[in-house]
């Protein structure tokens, strides 16, 4: 799997993204050898070495369409980047991936499915420093609409969605890279621009569910806390004082309250792991989770430390810290087990419900 090294140094593997598809297989990036690597997971083995566009280092499943889509560089500068799709995803024997039409790409949002929405029939592209998002027909691959964001000067860089209000939240940065707008509202139903969220910037994350908005404000120590009634009602519910300079956001059910949820970050830039209970507010930080990957050992952008949930229903976690990981059990809030020796292990999957 890994390419060997110079001379007597050893093999070394550079990862950047993985998906899961179907529980059956796991597609994993190479991006320093320009392919993916397909993983039978009853086999345990690589079936396929896909070639792509040189630096592959995003990647999303759409389960809709049993396709997954690939960002690619071209570099390290990101100077030819391209999106291409993988058709049949999880059949088949031989997969190869198609080029899209789009140039100057810089990320890409695909609407998750869940229990409720199991069908997605478009996507998001953002191209590079353009106020717009461009709507793609995930079956054709075609442009089906531009949304122009140029009166709120925001540069998409983030999305997320709720089914239950049918607002997509859209991640703003400057024009001209000044201070960050708020994030913006998108009406999924018509393509309008409601208007700012409030005042709210950074990357917004949505409840499995669909009923909590959670956003870390990179401006100061809060997570921003939004409710999303059965209405379809938009409410700030509470700010939460957090003690992580928030790398990445999972979520898991509550196992303290029926029917809620329980939302859990990490941090950038240290040891600590903040657990916080979305209906009341409670707060648990668990410490002592070694030091992350500097933002610099992981060039691949996205967060430099994750954190997975091992699904709707599952109760562990996992993290990285620079050279092992940590499995975590939710229900109890504590380290479940450390597995040392796995450096840089930023690229997660998990494969089944645990």
């Amino acid at each position: 799997m890994c390419p060997k090294g110079e001379g007597v140094s050893p093999q070394r593997c550079v990862w950047s993204s993985a998906v899961n598809v179907r529980d059956k297989y796991v597609y994993a990036s190479q991006p320093l050898q320009s392919r993916l690597l397909v993983v039978d997971i009853q086999a345990q083995k690589v079936v396929q070495a896909v070639t792509t566009d040189p630096f592959p280092v995003k990647m999303l499943y759409d389960k809709s369409h049993d396709q997954v889509w690939v960002l690619t560089w071209g570099d390290m500068d990101r100077t030819h980047p391209t999106l291409q799709v993988i058709p049949q995803a999880s059949v088949g024997e031989v997969h190869h991936a198609i080029r899209t039409p789009f140039q100057r790409v810089s990320d890409f949002f695909i609407p998750p499915t869940n229990l409720i929405i199991t069908h997605v029939r478009f996507a998001f592209v953002f191209l590079k420093n353009e106020p717009a998002l461009h709507k793609i027909d995930l079956e054709t691959f075609h442009r089906v609409k531009t949304i122009s964001l140029r009166n709120y000067s925001c540069v998409p860089v983030g999305m997320a969605y709720t089914h239950l209000s049918g607002f997509f939240f859209v991640r703003c940065q400057g024009e001209r890279r000044l201070r960050a707008p708020p994030q913006l509202l998108v009406d999924s139903v018509t393509d309008a621009v409601v208007g700012p969220n409030l005042n709210i910037t950074g990357q917004p994350f949505v409840s499995p569910d669909g009923r909590y908005v959670v956003t870390p404000d990179p401006r100061s120590s809060r997570l921003m806390v939004q409710t999303v009634s059965f209405r379809g009602e938009l409410g700030l519910s509470r700010q939460l004082e957090q003690p992580v300079d928030v790398s990445d956001v999972a979520f898991q059910p509550s196992f303290a309250e029926p029917n809620q949820h329980a939302v859990v970050a990490t941090s950038g830039s240290g040891t600590d792991l903040l657990f916080a209970d979305l209906s009341s507010g409670r707060t648990e930080v668990l410490r002592g989770l070694k030091e992350p990957l500097a933002p610099r050992a992981w060039p691949w952008g996205g967060p430099n430390r994750v954190v997975v949930s091992s699904g709707p229903f599952g109760r562990y976690l996992v993290t990285p810290s620079a050279e092992s990981l940590f499995v975590l059990n939710g229900k109890q809030r504590r380290p479940h087990c450390e597995v040392s020796d796995i450096k840089r292990g930023n690229t997660v999957v998990w494969v089944g419900e645990v």
